[in-house]
């Protein structure tokens, strides 16, 4: 163990002599985590609409101050002709564009042909998701000035409050459906994936580089010994970069956390070792740092990343791409991450992802041991 603790702190006076390198692994990751944290994100405010009231009428005048009202738009301009519509949207000066018919006020009374009733809403596709949630947004205002009408005319008609099924929607772990809430405990997964495989990965490389790895192997240190030493300094400060970044993400974006820090310490302390060792194994399959982050960024990380369920839904991919995603740790680290900050939910649910983050961890550090050579 002693030769192990040296070999460890020769790798903190070289992270000494480098600030730089210091500087990426302590410093980077708060600065990525706020930067991503505000622009990691599918919520929409503001959408930029015009409308066009062809009616004039109070009913046509209210559903449009809805509009205006709502945290969700932002009239910028009305027209008198839905021709002018197009224009806006071609030119992307608005996203939506409202178009209420000739007779809609009549029509709601009763005395107009049904058609008027139907409300137009134009959307630029360009950007599909947005616009889907702008659409989104849109239809559930019309919805809701729809049942207000129907029930301020019920009451005028004398009848009550109209019966049948009423449906009440609640949402469950995140209430008010703040993107960030999910998003955050994500990147937390990602930088820990990005800058401990990256560090690790060049750790072996270096001292290949600069000529030292031969006078290692000549050293008393074995294997497993020398593997110890090189990885574990970057496991603590992989360790010091999960405390650093719930801390940003508790306090500066106030991301509720409902389950056991601890229990997140020890899900990020497995998913470390799933880091490392494959850091290790990219530095056995590559003779220079360049290369060690290049194979690690196009063949391991950015793939990872895309099929992890980061940014596309696992459920949404086709069968064969989902047992692919069986053998990607970010996909279990995700699910125990958010669960413990979003649900609060404990061991007793986890274990499973525990127990498939541990056995790959440790099958690849054993694959990344039996490639690397040590001249005894």
């Amino acid at each position: 163990m002693g030769r192990v603790l040296a070999l460890m702190w020769k790798e903190f006076l070289e992270l000494r002599q480098d600030p730089r390198l210091a500087g990426i692994i302590l410093v980077a990751p708060i600065l990525q985590l706020t930067m991503l944290g505000y622009a990691a994100t599918t919520d929409v405010h503001d959408v930029p609409i015009v409308v066009v009231d062809g009616d004039r009428s109070s009913q046509s005048r209210e559903l449009i101050e809805r509009f205006a009202a709502s945290p969700y738009f932002k009239v910028v301009d009305e027209f008198l002709s839905p021709n002018e519509v197009d224009a806006a949207l071609t030119r992307g000066r608005a996203w939506l564009g409202v178009i209420v018919p000739i007779g809609f006020g009549d029509s709601l009374q009763g005395q107009g042909p049904a058609s008027a009733r139907t409300v137009q809403v134009l959307a630029d596709g360009t950007d599909a998701n947005s616009s889907g949630v702008a659409l989104a947004y849109a239809a559930g205002l019309v919805s809701e000035f729809n049942a207000a009408l129907v029930a301020e005319q019920m009451l005028m008609g004398g009848g009550g409050a109209p019966g049948g099924i009423t449906g009440a929607v609640r949402v469950w772990y995140n209430p008010e459906l703040v993107s960030k809430d999910f998003m955050v405990p994500g990147v937390l997964a990602l930088l820990l994936l990005l800058i401990t495989t990256n560090m690790s990965a060049m750790a072996i490389v270096r001292e290949r580089e600069l000529g030292t790895l031969e006078q290692l192997h000549v050293t008393p240190l074995g294997r497993f010994e020398l593997i110890l030493g090189k990885l574990l300094p970057y496991g603590v400060l992989g360790f010091i970069d999960v405390l650093l970044v719930m801390a940003v993400a508790v306090f500066w974006f106030e991301v509720p956390l409902l389950g056991s820090p601890v229990l997140l310490l020890a899900a990020s302390a497995v998913y470390v070792l799933c880091t490392l060792s494959l850091g290790l194994f990219i530095s056995t399959i590559s003779h220079t740092q360049q290369e060690a982050m290049m194979t690690a960024m196009f063949f391991f990380l950015v793939p990872m990343i895309y099929l992890s369920g980061f940014i596309f839904p696992i459920e949404n991919m086709p069968v064969m791409i989902q047992w692919v995603t069986t053998v990607i740790p970010l996909r279990y680290y995700l699910v125990i991450v958010r669960g413990i900050f979003l649900k609060g939910v404990g061991f007793d649910l986890l274990w499973p992802h525990f127990a498939a983050l541990a056995v790959w961890g440790v099958a690849v550090l054993a694959l990344a041991t039996a490639r690397s050579h040590k001249t005894e």
